[in-house]
């Protein structure tokens, strides 16, 4: 996975085949083999999404857009809270786990392709991020909750390895036995 800090941009590689790669832009997604040639497409892509609720089959373009859209938010976070547009304000904290968690609103313009325009980010008292909870827009707008751990540095920064994504009840807690996705990151660089 790679992903770019400053541009909303990113790319998963191999994806489908050992010779291919995605390439996401929040107004394309694309699969290509890795020296360029065109696989598939879709222009405007988050449209293909319209209707879709937490069932509905995806296609590879689906997919595609959905890692490099969810991706490209996760391993940018915090610096994704600093982009132009993104409003940041601190709210109510909260109970989990025997610790008190400061929780940070954002609110992303709809510039940003991510899973929902308001999203919170629940910081443990050492700073590093626990949770992230979001609508899961294109699926319908489900209500997820991600537990995240397994801190690892890499060039100086500490980055959490490990995301699992559970469908979130009313009570705003995660439902354990509701997992989603489950992500778990084995290097990271800086380049």
């Amino acid at each position: 996975m790679t992903v770019w800090l400053h541009e909303e941009r990113s790319s998963v590689q191999p994806y489908g085949a050992s010779d291919q790669r995605t390439m996401f832009t929040p107004d394309r997604i694309a699969i290509e083999k890795l020296d360029g040639a065109l696989v598939a497409e879709r222009r405007a892509p988050l449209d293909s999404f319209a209707g879709h609720q937490m069932n509905t089959p995806w296609d590879a373009l689906h997919r595609a857009y959905f890692n490099g859209e969810a991706l490209w938010t996760y391993l940018t976070t915090p610096f994704v809270l600093a982009m132009d547009g993104v409003r940041v304000h601190e709210t109510e904290s909260w109970q989990e786990g025997g610790e008190t968690w400061r929780v940070l609103r954002a609110e992303f313009p709809s510039t940003v392709a991510t899973h929902s325009a308001v999203q919170d980010f629940f910081f443990g008292e050492d700073l590093m991020l626990r949770r992230h909870d979001y609508q899961v827009n294109i699926a319908g707008g489900f209500a997820a909750a991600q537990l995240i751990s397994d801190y690892s540095e890499a060039n100086g920064l500490r980055l959490p390895s490990r995301r699992l994504a559970y469908t979130r009840g009313p009570d705003r807690r995660p439902i354990l036995d509701m997992l989603m996705v489950s992500i778990d990151i084995s290097e990271t660089s800086f380049i």
